[in-house]
């Protein structure tokens, strides 16, 4: 039987095939090669673009930035973002080259957050300002602001850009207002790279937060202009590098290279809220809360039943450490007067801010350094919904003539200032000495303080033992009389002077026991409870619990003071 032939129709019928009719770079029958059409120019010339601020720095200028032990900021942006993300590059074509007017501009992820992120890029035209880059700068901080997101930025610029005349100068003035605007908004952190003068050194510093890493440089002038202009040598390093500005406290942070002030810059920012509107993040913790401090319990004996007693230094971030989560806190400043530490840390998984008296450094004597160090960390604290726990072991203001002319009452003015206006949680434990106006400024209930809490070893007093010689005026009169009879009587001066020795000893036991001790303070509600040292942590905690239950987080409102 003959096979049925195949109904035939108007319609050619569609023949298989393997080629895909869409797919980039097809010829038109009988061409010789791909078309070229309008629509295709378009996307090869958009994809130039796109391409241009990755590829603006030639082969030779990055290696010039490797032999200098500084990456590129791509390579920074690589570091600081988490792994597997991209950054959102914004403005990526800006400039009259298109190039992205050496500064980039991005929104990325560090930590699951997005952080608006800024980055010279010192391998076109050496990083450096005009009016066009300070304008997209400015655009970035602005966002960070209104969005409410943490900003980070990495400097590394020459300074304003010269042939561009005055609108260097307005693109630094740009980007400074922009900074000054968010501030007290949202927190930034500052890295320092390479060498920055001029506008590169007072936009970082408007940070909340600054970071320098070794071998680099950010001042005024450079050593050029101080040898032409005061005919002075001086290296870069002596001048604006790490030492100098962590020792002023221009820098809160230095450390080794690049790559370690970017994963401080990470671990910072893990302590930090997004905004002012919002707590600091809250982080889960294996730790538990009732975890005995018996460690502090071992290093309180051990040091007051030593020889030196009650006068022996103790090193503080000790007891910080055995309170905070797993021990983990983060010092700010730690390079400046070291007599105060001023820490982030965590508590049952919430953020804290620590301000401590550090006897281990000068008796913790509140200084000048220490007291614009302790007032600026505070204010940060209060503006950033973060409570702040203070730990009291100081016998007072430093005297002396130095600390007069220095300002010291400027200074310690600035920083009760800080802590009277205080609007977050706070606490105060008195871990031994709380002296004369010390006391009364260091977050005391009259100050504000929402709990205080003391140790057995507290002792609050007007003044120290020398306060003797006004509370027992009469036997001390009487006791040197005595002693100029001896004098009269011939008895040998040796004799006398360790009579006298023997009973002002026992004055100052007694003045210890009478008044240098924690019940006067407690019988007049300035001190709510005694803790022992092995429940700092449990009791601390439960207190900070109880408060943040009571507090909302969001913006201050209060009248802004006149100084800070």
């Amino acid at each position: 039987m003959a096979k049925p032939k195949t109904k035939t129709t108007v319609d050619s019928p569609v023949t298989p095939a393997l080629d895909d009719p869409l797919a980039a770079g097809t010829a038109d029958e009988g061409s010789g090669g791909p078309v070229q059409g309008p629509y295709d120019l378009a996307l090869a010339a958009g994809e130039e673009l796109r391409r241009k601020p990755y590829a603006a720095s030639s082969t030779i200028q990055t290696i010039r930035q490797h032999t200098k032990d500084r990456m590129t900021v791509w390579e920074r942006i690589e570091v600081l973002q988490d792994p597997e993300t991209q950054p959102t590059v914004l403005y990526q074509n800006w400039g009259p080259n298109l190039d992205g007017a050496s500064i980039v501009t991005a929104v990325v992820k560090i930590g699951g957050r997005d952080v608006a992120l800024y980055g010279h890029d010192f391998t076109v035209r050496a990083g450096s300002m005009d009016a066009t880059n300070g304008r997209k700068l400015a655009n970035l901080i602005y966002l960070a602001g209104e969005r409410g997101i943490p900003c980070i930025g990495m400097n590394d610029s020459a300074g304003a850009f010269v042939p561009a005349g005055i609108g260097g100068l307005d693109g630094y003035a740009e980007a400074f207002t922009a900074l000054r605007k968010i501030s007290g908004v949202a927190p930034s952190i500052m890295c320092m790279f390479g060498y920055n003068a001029g506008g590169g050194s007072y936009l970082p510093r408007q940070g909340s937060f600054v970071i320098q890493a070794a071998n680099t440089f950010f001042g005024l002038t450079g050593p050029g202009v101080i040898k032409s202009v005061l005919g002075e040598d001086v290296t870069p390093d002596d001048l604006g590098g790490p030492k100098v500005h962590g020792a002023s406290g221009v820098a809160d942070l230095t450390v080794a290279d690049e790559v370690a002030a970017l994963r401080t810059a990470q671990r910072l920012l893990s302590y930090l809220p997004n905004s002012n509107r919002v707590a600091p993040p809250f982080e889960r913790t294996s730790d538990s809360v009732d975890r005995p401090t018996t460690e502090i319990d071992t290093l309180l004996r051990k040091a007051f039943n030593s020889p030196t007693g009650f006068n022996t230094p103790l090193d503080v971030t000790i007891l910080i450490e055995r309170i905070c989560d797993h021990g983990d806190y983060f010092e700010i400043q730690p390079d400046r007067a070291r007599n105060a530490i001023t820490a982030f840390g965590r508590l049952g998984g919430h953020v804290v801010g620590f301000v401590a008296n550090n006897s281990a450094v000068a008796s913790g004597q509140i200084d000048v350094d220490a007291a614009y160090k302790i007032a600026r960390f505070v204010r940060f604290c209060s503006i950033y919904n973060t409570p702040v726990i203070f730990i009291e072991d100081t016998t007072g203001f430093l005297p002396g003539r130095d600390q007069e002319s220095r300002g010291i009452v400027q200074a310690g003015r600035a920083m009760l200032d800080a802590i009277i206006d205080i609007r977050t949680p706070r606490i105060l434990l008195i871990l031994r000495n709380a002296f004369g106006g010390a006391y009364a400024a260091f977050n005391s209930y009259a100050t504000g303080a929402d709990i205080v809490l003391a140790l057995p070893t507290t002792r609050v007093a007007v003044m120290g033992t020398a306060g003797k010689e006004f509370v027992y005026k009469a036997e001390i009169r009487k006791m040197r009389d005595e002693a100029a009879k001896k004098r009269k009587a011939g008895t040998p001066e040796a004799d006398v002077a360790a009579w006298l020795k023997s009973r002002e000893g026992e004055l100052n036991l007694r003045y210890e026991r009478e008044l240098m001790n924690p019940r006067e303070a407690l019988s007049l509600g300035s001190i709510s409870e005694i803790v022992m040292p092995t429940d700092l942590r449990r009791v601390i905690t439960y207190h900070l619990r109880f408060l943040l239950n009571h507090y909302v987080p969001g913006p201050m409102v209060e009248p802004q003071r006149e100084f800070h």
